[in-house]
C-alpha cells in the first residue's frame, strides 16, 4: 500500500494498492521534487470516471511502467473534486498546449509546480495518433535532463498565460438587453432541432443555458426559447441518459440522440436538471417535467444521502469491471421479470432482441404511454400502472446486482447546488418530504462543514470518513449560500437568511481582490500556487464567480446594500463581451445578468409564518415561474435590516403579501387569487 491508502479521498484510495509511489498533493511531495531536482508527474481525476479506470488497469497497475514513473519522477495523485483549484490550474495549462482537455488528466511540472508537458489519457501502447504512456515517460524524462533550457522555456510561457489572466478586471461591454439577446442567438445557433439539446455527439446537458432560455421567453414571450428548453428536457427525460427505472441522469451521451450514457451519475448534474424541471412545470404545467424532477429527488434521497443528511458524490460508470452493466437488461430478463405486463413495457422502453447497446438494451422511452395505449387498444391509466408496476419490478431485480461503486464525499459546493434544488421542488410541489430532507440537509452542512471564526463563516470544500478538512472554495461558499437562502425561502426562518448573509460577506472577505477588482476561486490566505485561479465560464457546474455574482444580487436586493450590488455588477461588466459572444459558456451567469438588466421581482409575506393563510400565499408564490424573484417573509416584528419587509405591515391582522420592484409596491393583497394576478403581471 502506498501513503494514498490514508486519504479521505475514495478516489485516490483506489490507487492505494498501485505500485506507483503515489504522493497526494502536498509539502512531502513538493519539497522532494525540489531537493531532488526531479520533475512532478501529476496525474488528475476522480472517481465516477470512466477513462481513469481504464488508464490505471492499464498503466498504474503495470509494474514496468510503474518502475519507470518510480525511477524519474515524482509522481502526485489529485482527486480534482477535492482540489477544483489544481485541476482547473492545470487543466488551463494542457487544454493551451493540446487544444482539449478531460480526464484522466496527466501534466509533468518543474519542482516549483510550474507545467511544461500535458495530456488527458496515454496508451500503454502506441496507437494511431497517440504515443503510449511509457514512450511519454521515457522523453520527457530525457528532455528533462538534457534539454533543460527548452523545458524552463515552455514553462516560462505557461507562466505568462497564467500572469495575463490575473490582471485588472475591466469592463469589456454593456451589460443590458442587447446582450442577452446575442447571447441567446449564439445558443440557438448551435441548437439541435432534430434531437434537443446542442451541438452533436458526444452531448451534455446544458442545464444552465436551457434555465437561460426559460428566461429568455418569460421575459421576451419568444416561443422558440422556450421549445427548446422543453423539448431539451423532454428529450433528455425519454433517452437513455435518464435512468428509467431508478431515476436521476448519467453525465452525457457519446451519441446525439441522448441514448448511450457514459454511466457515471453526478450529484451536481442532477441538481441542475431537477431545478430546471421544476422550473419547466411551473412555466408550462407539464406533469412530465415535474415526474422527472420528482424521481431525480427521490433518487437523491433513496440512494445518495447519507445517515446524517448528507449528499453523496457520484456513483461510478462501471461495475463488474464493466461500463453501464448495472443498467442494461436482456430481452429475455425482462420477459422472465414482468410475465404478462412485458410486451407493454418492452414498447414502452424499446426492448428488443437485439438490443441498443453492445447485445443489450439501454432503456429509453421508445413509444410514450398515451402511444402504447393507443396502439393497444388500452386505458391510458392501466398502461400507466402497469409502468409503474414494471418500474417497482425491475428496480428490486437490479437492486440485487452488483452496485456501481459510490464515491460518499460529501462535497459542499454540490451539495448546496442539491439543496437549493430540493428546496424550490418543495416549494414547487408542496412536497413536505422535500422540505425535511433540504433541512437535515442545511443542519448537517453548517454544523460540520461550515467554521464561525472572529473573520466570519468558513466553509469547508469536503466531508469524507466523518471529518472535514480540506479549505473551501469561492464555488462552495457561494453555493451553500444560495442553498441557504433556498431555506430560507421555503421556510421564512430568519436563521436560513442571516447565514446566507454571512457566507455572502465571507465571499467579499476573502474571494474578492480589491486590487483588480475581482473574485478569485481560492481565498487570499489559501496555499500559494503557480497562480490564482480565476475561472468565470459555467462549465459542468456554474463558476464560483457566476454563484457568487448571484448570491451578492440577491443579497442586495434583500437588504438594499449596494456595495454587494456594485461588486457583482463589476463582475458582470468584466464579462460582458464573451458573455454576448459565447452564450453556453455562461449559462448561469446569464441568469445574473438577466437579474441586473430586468431588475428583481420582490415579494415580501408578512405575519406568522405557521399560519394557514401564510401557507396559502407562500404556497402561490411556488405555483410560478418568476424568474428573478427575491422572497422574504416573517413576522412584522422579525424585520429587523430587511429592506424587503420594511414597513410593510399586514392588514387588519391578517398575512398580507407585496409585489413590488425596486421597493416600490403594488396594492397589498390577503387571499391567494389577488397575489396570482399580481405575480401574472409581473
Amino acid at each position: 500500500m502506498n501513503r494514498l491508502a490514508n486519504e479521505a479521498s475514495p478516489y485516490l484510495r483506489q490507487h492505494a494498492d498501485n505500485p506507483v509511489d503515489w504522493y497526494p498533493w502536498g509539502p512531502e511531495a513538493l519539497e522532494r521534487a525540489s531537493r531532488e531536482d526531479r520533475p512532478i508527474l501529476l496525474s488528475i481525476g476522480y472517481s465516477a470516471c470512466h477513462w481513469c479506470h481504464v488508464m490505471e488497469r492499464e498503466s498504474f497497475e503495470n509494474e514496468g511502467i510503474a518502475r519507470l514513473m518510480n525511477e524519474y519522477f515524482v509522481n502526485i495523485k489529485v482527486d480534482r473534486e477535492e482540489r477544483p483549484d489544481l485541476d482547473a490550474i492545470y487543466m488551463t495549462a494542457v487544454q493551451a498546449m493540446t487544444g482539449h482537455g478531460g480526464w484522466p488528466m496527466t501534466v509533468f511540472l518543474t519542482p516549483d509546480g510550474t507545467p511544461f508537458y500535458g495530456g488527458t489519457y496515454f496508451p500503454p501502447e502506441d496507437r494511431p495518433g497517440i504515443p503510449s504512456f511509457p514512450r511519454v515517460l521515457a522523453a520527457v524524462a530525457a528532455s528533462y535532463r538534457d534539454r533543460r533550457g527548452d523545458i524552463e522555456n515552455t514553462a516560462s510561457q505557461v507562466q505568462q498565460l497564467y500572469d495575463n489572466a490575473r490582471g485588472e478586471a475591466r469592463p469589456t461591454g454593456q451589460v443590458d438587453a442587447a446582450l442577452l439577446q446575442r447571447a441567446f442567438r449564439s445558443m440557438e445557433s448551435r441548437y439541435d432541432h432534430d434531437h434537443g439539446g446542442f451541438d452533436g455527439a458526444p452531448k451534455f446537458p446544458q442545464s444552465m443555458s436551457f434555465d437561460f432560455m426559460l428566461r429568455h421567453w418569460r421575459r421576451t414571450g419568444s416561443a422558440a426559447a422556450l421549445d427548446m428548453a422543453h423539448d431539451s428536457f423532454r428529450a433528455m427525460a425519454r433517452g437513455g441518459i435518464h435512468d428509467q427505472i431508478g431515476g436521476g441522469f448519467h453525465r452525457y451521451t457519446v451519441d446525439a440522440k441522448w441514448l448511450v450514457p457514459h454511466f457515471e451519475k453526478m450529484l451536481y448534474d442532477n441538481a441542475l436538471l431537477a431545478r430546471l424541471g421544476a422550473h419547466l412545470w411551473q412555466a408550462t404545467g407539464d406533469e412530465e417535467a415535474r415526474r422527472v424532477a420528482e424521481d431525480t429527488v427521490d433518487w437523491v434521497a433513496r440512494e445518495m444521502t447519507s445517515p446524517e443528511g448528507g449528499f453523496y458524490s457520484a456513483l461510478d460508470a462501471d461495475s463488474e469491471g464493466e461500463e453501464g452493466k448495472f443498467y442494461l437488461w436482456d430481452e429475455s430478463e425482462i420477459d422472465e421479470l414482468l410475465g404478462a405486463d412485458a410486451p407493454i413495457a418492452k414498447a414502452h422502453w424499446g426492448v428488443t432482441a437485439g438490443g441498443n447497446f453492445e447485445g443489450k438494451n439501454i432503456l429509453h422511452v421508445a413509444e410514450d404511454p398515451a402511444l402504447v395505449a393507443a396502439r393497444r387498444g388500452l386505458a391510458l391509466e392501466e398502461v400507466r400502472v402497469v409502468i409503474a408496476r414494471s418500474r417497482e419490478t425491475l428496480y428490486a431485480a437490479r437492486a440485487k446486482r452488483v452496485w456501481p461503486a459510490r464515491d460518499d464525499k460529501v462535497i459542499a459546493s454540490w451539495n448546496g447546488l442539491m439543496l437549493r434544488a430540493i428546496a424550490e421542488c418543495s416549494r414547487a410541489f408542496g412536497r413536505d418530504d422535500y422540505r425535511e430532507l433540504a433541512l437535515r440537509n442545511g443542519a448537517l452542512l453548517f454544523r460540520e462543514m461550515v467554521r464561525e471564526g472572529s473573520d466570519g463563516l468558513r466553509v469547508l470544500r469536503t466531508r469524507a470518513g466523518g471529518a472535514s478538512t480540506i479549505a473551501g472554495y469561492l464555488e462552495d461558499h457561494a453555493a451553500l449560500g444560495l442553498g441557504a437562502l433556498s431555506l430560507y425561502e421555503l421556510t421564512f426562518d430568519r436563521l436560513w437568511l442571516d447565514r446566507a448573509r454571512a457566507l455572502a460577506d465571507s465571499v467579499i472577505t476573502w474571494f474578492w481582490d480589491h486590487t483588480t477588482r475581482a473574485l478569485f476561486d481560492t481565498a487570499s490566505d489559501h496555499e500559494k500556487l503557480v497562480t490564482r485561479p480565476r475561472e468565470p465560464t459555467d462549465t459542468a457546474t456554474p463558476s464560483g464567480n457566476s454563484l457568487a455574482v448571484e448570491l451578492l444580487l440577491r443579497m442586495a436586493e434583500i437588504f438594499d446594500d449596494g456595495s454587494m450590488r456594485e461588486r457583482a455588477t463589476t463582475v458582470l461588466a468584466s464579462l460582458a463581451a464573451p458573455m454576448s459572444q459565447y452564450g453556453a459558456a455562461f449559462g448561469h451567469l446569464l441568469g445574473a445578468a438577466d437579474l441586473v438588466v430586468n431588475g428583481a421581482l420582490q415579494v415580501a409575506i408578512v405575519g406568522d409564518q405557521h399560519s394557514a393563510g401564510f401557507a396559502e400565499l407562500a404556497r402561490e408564490v411556488g405555483d410560478h415561474y418568476l424568474p428573478s424573484l427575491v422572497l422574504a417573509g416573517g413576522p412584522v416584528d422579525s424585520s429587523a435590516g430587511i429592506a424587503l419587509l420594511a414597513d410593510r405591515p399586514t392588514l387588519d391582522g391578517h398575512p398580507t403579501a407585496y409585489v413590488c420592484r425596486n421597493y416600490t409596491c403594488q396594492l397589498p393583497v390577503t387571499e391567494p387569487r389577488g397575489l396570482r394576478e399580481q405575480l401574472e403581471e409581473g
